[in-house]
């Protein structure tokens, strides 16, 4: 069910469960990565909103919502902030994020995360920084950032079936809004932030990822005390699209095991 909030001015949208929010229900709330939008997360909807309240966020600028994107990771965890005010979800929702949308979760938690029941980064990094090049190419040649991202983001083995979801999703981008975002990422540094995260965290990875490799999933686990991390294989960074069943049974038994 797609649900409209009046942010500062700004028309914001984002997909929910089709019969409402359930009092009493532990909820997640999923924030995409860069250029993306709420449907990045449709294999999520179906198995999850039977037992879990799901609220899937646009962020200004990006697929339906208005407003302009962002070109700090700071500015986007105000909107994410005020979005989830305005759900008014009790228990405190567990806010998942994906590459940008992980940055942002994880930016989140040190900042409000007494707000949370948990966080959980899905391929993302302490640092995410960004070649000179392709940001140059998100505003002169879309075709070779496609080819980029699907070439990096998926693995081989699931390309042919993921390969043109993620390539029309990045096509459908606000090009403005893709390239502040890039920019973004590729000012991230939160080495000195993570082991100030006190709320129950899961990091989770495809391990075939090489945007952004394993081992930087590591490196975030690493500085989160009690961190949980899971590396899924044979997939890459759009673990959630290229192996839905195993990202859905680890983020259901993170969430389901919160206390």
């Amino acid at each position: 069910m797609i649900r409209k909030l009046l942010i500062d001015q700004v028309p914001l949208v984002c997909w929910t469960n089709e019969n409402g929010f359930i009092e009493g229900r532990r909820s997640m709330i999923f924030v995409h990565g860069a250029g993306g939008d709420h449907t990045v997360w449709e294999a999520q909807y179906g198995p999850l909103q039977a037992e879990f309240n799901i609220a899937s966020l646009n962020l200004p600028g990006h697929g339906p919502s208005g407003g302009r994107g962002e070109r700090e990771i700071g500015r986007y965890v105000e909107w994410v902030w005020n979005m989830i005010v305005a759900f008014g979800l009790r228990p405190p929702p567990v806010l998942i994020g994906h590459s940008l949308g992980a940055a942002i979760s994880l930016a989140f938690a040190i900042r409000y995360g007494d707000e949370l029941s948990g966080v959980v980064s899905v391929g993302a990094g302490v640092q995410m920084p960004v070649h000179p090049t392709f940001l140059q190419q998100i505003k002169t040649d879309m075709d070779a950032v496609v080819a980029l991202f699907v070439k990096f983001a998926i693995a081989s083995s699931n390309r042919d079936r993921v390969g043109p979801i993620v390539a029309a999703g990045i096509r459908n981008a606000n090009t403005d809004a893709f390239y502040g975002d890039m920019c973004a990422c590729n000012s991230l540094d939160l080495s000195e932030g993570l082991s100030r995260i006190r709320c129950p965290a899961l990091v989770l990875c495809g391990e075939k990822d090489k945007m952004t490799p394993p081992a930087l999933s590591q490196a975030i686990a690493d500085r989160i005390e009690g961190a949980r991390l899971e590396c899924i294989p044979g997939a890459g960074h759009f673990v959630m699209i290229e192996d839905a069943p195993a990202f859905n049974k680890a983020l259901s038994d993170f969430v389901r095991g919160l206390p």
